[in-house]
């Protein structure tokens, strides 16, 4: 039956933000273990637990995390870290040491209730502990296990290496293409390495639990961070291989697209784009260019300097080629449209009260994702795992306590509740 109103009517109901709250999700049913320190690990589970997959996040008793102590100019807010704060909402947040034989029961009696497990501690250090995939599939057959390191599990580099995001993007060859010619190479402002890999970690794990529908079988997955980088570098291998050429440096200039950069203006920069020949067109008449070839780098960026951000937006829009403003995290923060798609949304946190995160990028018409909590401290929510899901009783956990087997948070910012309580 066709429906009324226009796409565009039917699509802003269809994802309608305050309608959320009230839809299924896809992926309610899946229960993530997650051992994993900074971000690669934890953004892979964090994907997941979006879209209703329950994550318990293990960490070691007291501290946990070593992200939790990554705070941006030594900034925490009510004792949390911001840098820790988008890799780890929805968990459930438990502290276990997984070395004593205590702990790694514990373990084992989660593991055997879970669909997947998500670690990315340095390669084969689980199943040294004895609680890696050999171990576990032992006693869960359908365990999707997701191994995220630097270099893979097997290889001439992977024993005993460790990789954190800088080292991806120089390994992968990131690194060598960004930046200017005449400059050396350089990384990108934020941790593409880490966040790129767990978008393909979860990937993989949504196949893994697809292909465990058909046979009843879960497997092993592993995912080098470097090879997610070298993935995502595009054209890169192909011309090399083509040409035995390594691709150059260019600044903000695409050289597949020229001459589409990031430019500066009287009041900040702007990227212009021309995709195709027509676009090419438009923006040579505006610049008053001779030829049919790409206009000059040159002449778009007298055009631009010229020209506030607003007149240059304004007359590609008016004209037919692309620009748009480069914008901060401020402007992100207090933009409309992405405040009324719920791309940045409020989460009344009861720990924390109101907090701005950033709600999922994919939206899902009839089983959306959503942020239901914030990250929480060391060991949070100890009583509901311990207790209620393996029914461990008062004495059995102030025991393993007193054992520091299980614990919860050191009195530190970045692993502590905020000072001034639970929000009211």
């Amino acid at each position: 039956m066709p429906c009324e109103g226009s796409f565009r009517d039917f699509a802003q109901k269809a994802f309608d933000p305050a309608e959320v709250a009230s839809k299924p999700q896809a992926l309610a049913g899946v229960r993530v273990l997650e051992v994993a320190t900074r971000i690669f690990g934890p953004a892979t589970a964090d994907y997941l637990g979006l879209f209703g997959a329950e994550v318990i996040k293990v960490e070691l008793p007291y501290r946990g995390d070593l992200m939790r102590y990554v705070a941006p100019e030594g900034f925490f807010w009510k004792e949390i870290s911001p840098a820790f704060l988008p890799l780890n909402r929805n968990k459930l947040h438990v502290g276990l040491d997984l070395h004593p034989a205590e702990g790694k029961d514990l373990f084992l009696r989660l593991a055997e209730m879970s669909d997947v497990v998500v670690e990315n501690l340095r390669a084969g250090t689980m199943d040294e502990w004895g609680v890696g995939y050999l171990q576990l599939r032992e006693r869960n057959r359908g365990i999707v296990y997701a191994a995220n390191s630097g270099f893979g599990q097997w290889g001439p580099c992977s024993e005993g290496r460790a990789s954190y995001d800088a080292t991806a993007q120089a390994v992968s060859g990131f690194s060598a293409i960004t930046g200017f010619p005449d400059q050396p190479p350089m990384k990108a402002g934020f941790w593409v390495g880490d966040y790129t890999a767990a978008l393909m970690s979860a990937i993989a794990i949504l196949a893994a639990l697809s292909a465990r529908r058909r046979t009843g079988q879960g497997q092993l997955l592993d995912l080098s961070q470097a090879e997610a980088m070298i993935r995502a570098l595009d054209w890169t291998w192909p011309f090399a291989g083509r040409t035995g050429k390594d691709r150059r440096r260019y600044g903000n200039v695409d050289p597949s697209y020229p001459p589409s950069g990031i430019y500066r203006c009287r009041d900040g920069f702007v990227a212009v784009s021309a995709r195709d020949g027509g676009e090419r067109a438009c923006l040579a008449r505006v610049l008053r260019t001779d030829g049919d070839g790409a206009p000059a780098a040159e002449a778009v960026a007298g055009f631009a300097g010229e020209r506030t951000v607003a007149e240059v937006v304004r007359i590609a829009e008016a004209e037919g080629f692309s620009a748009a403003p480069v914008r901060g995290g401020r402007e992100h923060y207090l933009d409309p449209h992405l405040r009324a798609r719920g791309t940045v949304c409020s989460v009344e946190d009861p720990l924390y009260g109101r907090v701005d995160e950033y709600g999922p990028a994919p939206k899902l018409s009839e089983s959306p994702g959503r942020v239901k909590w914030c990250a929480k401290p060391v060991g949070w929510h100890n009583e509901r795992v311990f207790g209620e899901l393996l029914g461990l009783s008062a004495e059995e956990m102030e025991h393993l306590a007193r054992k520091k087997v299980i614990g919860k948070w050191a009195d530190l910012p970045g692993a502590r509740p905020p000072k001034e309580g639970i929000a009211g």
